[in-house]
């Protein structure tokens, strides 16, 4: 597959000055909108030997970042017009919808085609009979006793609320059982805790929509050890896991008047922003680690498109915070 041509991003007003951040989060997203045939489903995707990791896992991320964007982002402007468009795709790419009832008959207990809906349905886009479905096997012993980990049960969690389904549990009780939930010696931080501590964040928040969901005392937590897991994420050239953090930081609550943990926070995120906009390339993709890259087009996409799909999230959400509103940024 040939890369399709990136469309051009508007142009600025002149005069006007853009933040890395809101720079680093257009380009990025005229870059996924290029590259949107990438994200296409295979024919054979019901295929017993389908990699899901490979079809259904890139799309479902296009679908919750572009909805969180597009929830973010002022109606009519150039990011809710783009982040639209992606959403409409990635919703026909499901025909409709009627994907996940096809997939909820062949695995009823695989708990991904859920999820993935969510992202669909917390925007109005559903599908009426693979909710009856879902609801139904959602009564089951066997679906209650899915084994999963804390930081997935709770997003199983904010995924029946957003679908409307009735909670199987409580978030809190969850929360607890995280790495976060336990508010760790900052040094147990690592790869693996720090993707877990992200996603942990926007189950928690909704996709940075509910900040106020977070207690208060996590909130300070991660402002006082953001600044050092971030700059030890750039100086290992972990640029997703870079941009995740960022997105972390869009989501924390508004400091209170205890807010000392907050002082270091704003300045080392624009100063990540600038190194996260020094490796950005020309045509706006971002590497998920490292310098270096593939140059084979379908290789290369496999290699950046989630960094360079996290670097417009967490844009959006560091411009909404700069703006000092909850939402209406353009």
């Amino acid at each position: 597959m040939s890369t399709p041509p990136t469309a051009e991003a508007p142009e600025l007003s002149r005069g006007t000055r853009e933040s890395p951040a809101s720079r680093v989060s257009r380009r990025a997203l005229e870059w996924v909108h290029g590259h949107r045939d990438f994200f296409r489903l295979p024919d054979d995707v019901l295929a017993p030997d389908a990699s899901v990791d490979r079809t259904l896992k890139p799309l479902g991320e296009l679908a919750q970042l572009t909805s969180s964007v597009r929830t973010h982002s002022e109606p009519g402007s150039h990011r809710h017009r783009r982040a639209s468009e992606l959403l409409d795709f990635a919703w026909d790419q499901t025909r409709q919808g009627r994907l996940f009832l096809d997939l909820l008959r062949g695995e009823p207990f695989t708990t991904y085609p859920l999820e993935i809906y969510a992202a669909f349905a917390a925007v109005g886009l559903r599908h009426p009979g693979f909710e009856e479905l879902a609801g139904t096997v959602r009564r089951t012993r066997g679906w209650e006793r899915i084994e999963q980990q804390p930081n997935r049960r709770l997003g199983m969690l904010n995924t029946e609320r957003r679908v409307g389904f009735p909670a199987s549990g409580e978030p809190s009780a969850v929360f607890a059982g995280t790495w976060l939930g336990g508010l760790p010696e900052p040094w147990t931080f690592e790869q693996t805790a720090g993707y877990g501590l992200t996603h942990v964040v926007f189950h928690l928040t909704d996709w940075g929509n509910a900040p106020q969901l977070m207690p208060a005392e996590v909130g300070r937590y991660l402002a006082t050890w953001l600044p050092a897991w971030l700059e030890t994420c750039l100086e290992a050239e972990q640029w997703d896991l870079t941009c995740e953090l960022l997105a972390v930081a869009g989501s924390l609550p508004e400091a209170g008047p205890d807010s000392a943990s907050y002082e270091d926070l704003p300045g080392t995120v624009d100063a990540a922003w600038t190194r996260i906009a020094d490796i950005q390339d020309a045509a706006g993709s971002i590497p998920e680690n490292g310098r270096d890259r593939p140059h084979e087009p379908a290789a290369d996409f496999a290699y950046c498109y989630h960094s360079t799909l996290l670097a417009v999230f967490a844009g959006t959400l560091t411009d909404v915070r700069l703006a000092g509103a909850d939402g209406g940024v353009a």
